[in-house]
């Protein structure tokens, strides 16, 4: 892998893509429509990062966080009204260098993935964490959020699938997802999803006590 790669991205707020994760997206914007055609010339990969409304935006649009994830798409339809409903297979983190020229009207950059290489092993190995205490903790704060969960499934995947999937669909806030993301490891992400189901459901039972 070289050191440096030209990226083109999708920059979404509150959109995780994760390594080994999948994430459906409804692709609709005539730039992002460009984006997904360009992608099939240059192995059906781009890259999901989110906006980041804590700085200013520049002459290329909304300020980016420096890390996002390179993905693959692995299917696709097109609609009659020209929308693309892909799935995009997270393949590995990068970090960005700078930002390039933009092609088609979506925007483009220069990104470092050596530094998180280990993100391209196939998921295995050991967990590194509790998973009934996850659990436990998944099922308090789908109780205070209200969630209908499948638990039979839930209970079947594999700790690294149940904690990337975790991470991807909970409705964490823009910053707790970046943080998902930046986690130095399997084990580190694993930790910092329990720790935000238990704040989570800390904090919607006080505003529930709060209410009543």
């Amino acid at each position: 892998m070289a050191r440096t790669e030209t990226i083109s991205i999708f920059p979404l707020e509150g959109a995780l893509l994760l390594p080994h994760g999948r994430l459906p997206l409804n692709i609709f914007e005539p730039r992002y429509v460009a984006l997904i055609e360009d992608s099939f010339a240059n192995n059906r990969m781009f890259g999901m990062i989110q906006t980041n409304r804590k700085l200013p935006a520049d002459a290329n649009g909304p300020a980016l966080y420096k890390i996002g994830c390179l993905g693959r798409v692995t299917s696709f339809s097109e609609t009659d009204d020209g929308r693309y409903l892909i799935t995009l297979l997270g393949i590995g983190r990068f970090a960005v260098e700078a930002e390039l020229e933009g092609r088609r009207g979506y925007r483009r950059v220069r990104a470092d993935m050596s530094r998180y290489a280990e993100d391209l092993d196939l998921p295995g190995g050991g967990s590194g964490f509790d998973r009934v205490e996850l659990l436990a903790a998944l099922r308090g704060y789908f109780r205070t959020r209200g969630f209908d969960a499948n638990w039979d499934a839930i209970e079947q995947m594999e700790d690294e699938a149940l904690v990337v999937t975790l991470a991807m669909i909970c409705p964490f806030e823009p910053a707790e997802k970046q943080a998902l993301l930046e986690a130095d490891s399997p084990a580190d992400r694993a930790q910092a999803l329990l720790s935000l189901l238990r704040i989570d459901a800390y904090d919607q039972g006080n505003d529930r006590q709060r209410a009543s």
